[in-house]
């Protein structure tokens, strides 16, 4: 199984973690991006340590051999702040595109529950007619600007939003245009829906969108946890609810066997947020990149 023209990158949040910064704040940007590269990977998303002068952050990369494939944007359409969000993706966009990035990950926060205190499972927001109309035209509105740089959207579906099920997936992309992409993420999706089945049915139904992939794999026995023990998102982390792809319940060569299918070109990112403290990010770097190499000759 060869998946030609795929990068292989890695997310820093293994090392630090933007939403609970005491977890990872031992470990500075240096020690990270060696660690990545050490690792074997390609590239990388951005982090709360990076440098966000592009220049300086341009040369720490090369000097080793990493490059920037794409960094996280929250939208707030929900809230009705729409002008602020559209200045802010431009300013966003700009960044990237100075960087070489080709896709841009949004994700809905208006309303979302995934950094708060609240039950994952049992208090996510569920989008009225009016806020799909309003997030909807948003995201239409930000793919033509990320186009004006020969950039792409990817909407990020993710747990405690009003993008999470596979039905508010479906929804999405029946009711977008083709600018507006997927940043297609398995462990979100095992973590919703609980299947490998509904993992590999969004895949496939809507693979002519996926514009970038996270790979992630999750723990059943924490997300039963997160689940009985009302957890939040940030406590099933802390709790150890994501792993690296190889190290959890899910089944990576369907998943990799139809991205080669249909030719899929561009990044897969390893992003599985775990303390560092209790899993070493380097270690795990690893194992995920010598899982990935095994299985696709990536």
């Amino acid at each position: 199984m060869k998946l030609n023209h795929v990068k292989i990158g890695i997310a820093p949040i293994a090392w630090t973690n933007d939403d609970m910064p005491d977890l990872g704040k031992e470990n500075t940007f240096e020690q990270c991006i060696s660690e990545m590269a050490l690792a074997g990977y390609a590239g990388c998303e951005i982090g709360n340590q990076y440098p966000r002068d592009p220049e300086v952050l341009e040369k720490a990369l090369k000097l080793r051999g990493l490059q920037i494939c794409n960094a996280w944007f929250s939208t707030y359409f929900t809230r009705g702040q729409k002008a602020e969000t559209i200045a802010k993706f431009i300013e966003h966009r700009d960044f990237l595109h100075a960087l070489g990035a080709k896709v841009i990950g949004i994700s809905e926060q208006g309303n979302s529950i995934q950094g708060t205190t609240l039950p994952i499972f049992d208090a996510k927001p569920v989008y009225t007619q009016a806020q799909w109309q309003t997030v909807i035209e948003g995201f239409e509105e930000l793919a033509a600007l990320a186009a004006e740089k020969g950039m792409k959207l990817g909407v990020h579906h993710h747990m405690g939003t009003g993008v999470q099920t596979e039905a508010e997936i479906d929804y999405l992309m029946e009711h977008t245009s083709n600018q507006v992409g997927l940043l297609y993420d398995c462990g979100h999706l095992y973590y919703s829906e609980g299947t490998q089945e509904a993992v590999m049915r969004v895949l496939e139904k809507h693979i002519n969108r996926v514009v970038h992939v996270h790979l992630k794999d999750v723990r059943p026995a924490i997300l039963e946890k997160v689940r009985c023990e009302k957890l939040s998102f940030l406590e099933g982390v802390r709790a150890g609810s994501f792993t690296v792809p190889s190290d959890g319940v899910i089944s990576f060569e369907p998943i990799f066997a139809c991205l080669a299918q249909h030719q899929y070109e561009g990044w897969m990112v390893v992003e599985a947020e775990q303390d560092p403290a209790k899993a070493n990010p380097l270690e795990y770097a690893i194992k995920a990149r010598t899982f990935i190499r095994e299985k696709t000759g990536c």
